[in-house]
């Protein structure tokens, strides 16, 4: 008992008191709302719909996204050309591009004027609907492709390029490799990656607002905010945010029990040399050339139709734009800070205390409108929750990057400790000192990185600021929605291009500081 008690005694004080705002937020916003709901007796015959819904379109979209990104990761290992890099590069462009601008691009390439039904129209071709269920598949599929195929290409690039040459020197042609090498690996990494698919689709609200709706495209999440928006019925959306919440860690448990281990044990390291025959001939190669530019046409397409529709609107923008702009800049800066704050003490703890980790992985058991739902809850009695908007926005928004921030700076964290520990103690270096002189100089790199994406996703969330909002406060990506929802559409593009270029923006120039930052 004393032993635990010396162990609870060292556990850091930053860590703590990171770890228990972070618990009030997400868990006491979570019991606000499992006390409002009061069971699930509340729900209608279109909430279960919305359910079987969600469930649906989140697999489908899982699935689809994995089937095309296997053709896509297996063309980017197998070819090398020019620009291989950076189209690598690119696919994690979709990670932080805001929701609502790429949902601007879909319509702008598969909407009823888009380009597509464009090049329909002279073949005599009915033009196809980007809304409903398909229209949320698609966006689904445009946000997690590159996530699918970066997942698989790490795997292919994980078999030891040793497998890869004895495999050369037993003459194996491509059926043999699929079925010695490739099968066995697409067996450990598929089931991961469709289950992170899964659970990004599970949680995804703008894409749904905007081109889902009606019966038969709900998702709860939607479900949620038209409970809360336009009936105003809190028991009902208490229900379904306790519903999502309930999906949510049921995904989490089991995506955490099936990722299976590859079994090609260890290499050493060598780098894997184009080996043609493995490759295929020339109709494989005809092949990985059509998936790879069918996909980079699929995923930069709707990013250029923004900049050309948007960029000659940018002047024109109306005046509600630039207020709404500036405060999508304060609350992004301020949430990569509180981001960091949150995150780095965590990180930290984490490499010695499960209990920081678990504390820092909180907030992926809710979602922004299930957070935002609860808070309302619970602020309603005290004062008009429409007076919290902005500040809401920001602890949600900073809540939900912390998982990620915290993922990146971990192993960091701990070669850090490997490598310093021991000198650090000669040298007596602790407390801020070491914060200073050897923690953050060190961490420079990640925490910018971290910094970057918690300013970006920030930068393009259209959740909380739905709920509270009283229509005048705004941040860029709802004055963007209101655009659209005017059918103001070229403002609405020169909105987008603004908030699409001010995100990339933030992203590069905070990773970037975090470069420059690091001593080596």
């Amino acid at each position: 008992m004393a032993a635990r008690l010396r162990e609870i005694s060292r556990f850091p004080a930053a860590a703590a008191i990171a770890g228990a705002v972070l618990a009030a937020l997400v868990l006491g916003t979570l019991a606000a709302v499992a006390i409002r709901a009061g069971g699930l007796s509340g729900l209608r015959a279109t909430d279960l719909a919305a359910i079987r819904f969600t469930l649906w379109q989140a697999a489908l979209s899982a699935l689809i996204s994995c089937a095309l990104a296997i053709p896509v990761a297996r063309a980017l290992h197998r070819r090398r050309f020019p620009g291989r890099g950076l189209l690598i590069s690119l696919l994690g462009a979709p990670f932080i591009l805001p929701v609502i601008v790429a949902v601007f691009g879909l319509i702008a390439v598969f909407g009823r004027r888009g380009l597509v039904n464009a090049a329909l129209a002279p073949l005599g071709i009915d033009p196809i609907s980007i809304y409903g269920a398909q229209g949320v598949i698609t966006a689904h599929v445009f946000f997690n492709l590159p996530l699918a195929t970066r997942m698989i290409l790490h795997g292919w690039q994980a078999i030891p390029s040793e497998r890869l040459r004895l495999a050369a020197s037993l003459g194996f042609g491509p059926a043999d490799v699929t079925r010695h090498l490739e099968r066995p690996m697409l067996r450990a990494v598929l089931p991961g990656a469709f289950l992170a698919i899964f659970l990004v689709c599970l949680t995804s609200f703008a894409v749904a607002l905007t081109l889902g709706g009606g019966p038969r495209a709900t998702t709860v999440e939607l479900a949620i905010y038209q409970a809360f928006r336009f009936d105003f019925d809190m028991g009902r959306a208490a229900s379904l945010a306790l519903v999502q919440v309930a999906i949510s860690v049921a995904a989490l448990l089991i995506a955490a029990r099936v990722t299976l281990p590859s079994e090609f044990g260890a290499g050493q390291d060598r780098a894997t040399p184009p080996i043609g025959q493995l490759a295929g001939g020339r109709s494989r190669a005809a092949i990985d050339a059509l998936a790879i530019t069918l996909a980079a046409a699929f995923l930069l397409a709707p990013i250029g139709a923004v900049f050309a529709r948007g960029l000659p609107a940018i002047t024109s923008l109306p005046e509600m734009v630039w207020p709404a702009t500036l405060t999508s800049l304060a609350i992004a800066l301020a949430s990569a800070l509180i981001t960091l704050a949150t995150a780095l003490p965590l990180a930290l703890a984490a490499t010695r205390y499960r209990v920081a980790e678990i504390a820092a992985m909180l907030p992926m058991t809710a979602s922004a409108l299930v957070m935002g739902t609860g808070a309302f809850l619970i602020a309603r009695p005290f004062v008009n929750p429409t007076s919290l908007a902005l500040p809401m926005v920001l602890l949600t928004n900073a809540a939900l990057s912390v998982p990620f921030a915290a993922r990146i700076l971990m192993p960091e964290i701990r070669t850090l400790q490997a490598d310093y520990d021991r000198l650090a103690a000669s040298l007596g270096l602790a407390g801020l000192a070491r914060l200073r002189l050897l923690t953050l100089p060190r961490l420079a790199r990640p925490l910018g990185f971290s910094a970057g994406l918690a300013a970006a996703f920030s930068m393009g969330d259209l959740g909380v600021i739905t709920l509270f909002s009283d229509g005048q406060t705004r941040t860029l990506p709802l004055a963007l929605f209101q655009l659209m929802g005017s059918y103001r559409m070229d403002q609405a593009a020169g909105a987008a291009t603004l908030l699409l270029s001010l995100t990339f923006a933030l992203f590069w120039a905070l990773d970037r500081a975090g470069h420059h930052a690091d001593p080596r």
